[in-house]
């Protein structure tokens, strides 16, 4: 019987195939060097360490035993596709989901920020504790009990939020909580930046809302989902403007418009 060690080298390399990676791509995701991790899929290594097992587990949403322990290519397609998928566990968060975060000198959590800077980072760093003990982080009275985290978001997708501003996010450890609509920062596998949307759970998938109608729903699958947080506040430099009746107009338009689409695909 092969050991642990042989196990986790083919597991990784069946699970990377399956999502259609390369290797140089699977090792940027991770956070990884393309020599390091080559060298980790191939055996060339001694055991990794338990930082790296911990990332690698949380990014293909397997526990870190069956990571190590379990020969995957033995799996069916239907048992790996349960899990990739997430299934009951993964979606309630009784499965392995590492979220680090740090802590004040009265043990309380702190509430990170995650600068413009650091965005591009925090999806291979999102597990990562040193990487989270290096983002700026204070604290606001009156927030309810929980995890937050602050994220800045960008582009017009979300108007009348205006670009720039920043959002103050609850950590949802249980996706089935989610109501439908609900405005959430994701963390996506296969995105260099989170997505700010509103956000409804469809059995393996959820779907992605725009407050701005001229941008398109879509969804994602739940493999594809690190992380969710649920929004709770914003703050931004900027004043918002008064609606002036050209733009309710036009906001109406919008509505109709939205409403003939839905009856279209109703006939």
């Amino acid at each position: 019987m092969k050991d642990a060690k042989v196990f986790f080298h083919s597991n990784l390399k069946l699970l990377r195939t399956r999502r259609k990676y390369s290797q140089a791509q699977q090792a940027e995701l991770l956070g990884f060097t393309r020599a390091k991790y080559t060298a980790m899929e191939n055996g060339k290594t001694g055991n990794p360490p338990l930082a790296d097992l911990l990332k690698i587990a949380a990014f293909f949403k397997f526990s870190l035993d069956d990571l190590v322990k379990s020969d995957l290519t033995q799996w069916s397609d239907f048992e790996l596709r349960e899990r990739e998928t997430g299934g009951f566990e993964y979606v309630s968060g009784k499965k392995l989901r590492l979220l680090a975060v740090t802590v004040n000198a009265e043990n309380k959590e702190n509430l990170e920020y995650v600068p413009i800077k650091a965005k591009a980072g925090y999806l291979a760093g999102h597990a990562d504790p040193e990487f989270i003990a290096a983002l700026p982080k204070f604290t606001l009275p009156n927030l309810p009990g929980g995890t937050f985290r602050m994220f800045p978001i960008t582009g017009d997708s979300m108007l009348p939020l205006p670009s720039g501003c920043e959002v103050i996010c609850r950590y949802v450890e249980d996706w089935r909580e989610i109501k439908p609509q609900t405005p959430c920062i994701l963390i996506l596998n296969d995105a260099q930046d989170f997505v700010f949307k509103f956000v409804t759970m469809e059995e393996h998938l959820f779907l992605l809302e725009s407050l701005n109608p001229e941008f398109k729903p879509y969804t994602v699958e739940i493999p594809d989902v690190l992380e969710i947080w649920q929004f709770h506040s914003y703050q931004s430099k900027k004043m918002p403007e008064a609606t002036s009746d050209i733009k309710q107009v036009q906001t109406l338009i919008n509505e109709i418009r939205n409403d003939v689409k839905y009856l279209k695909g109703k006939i």
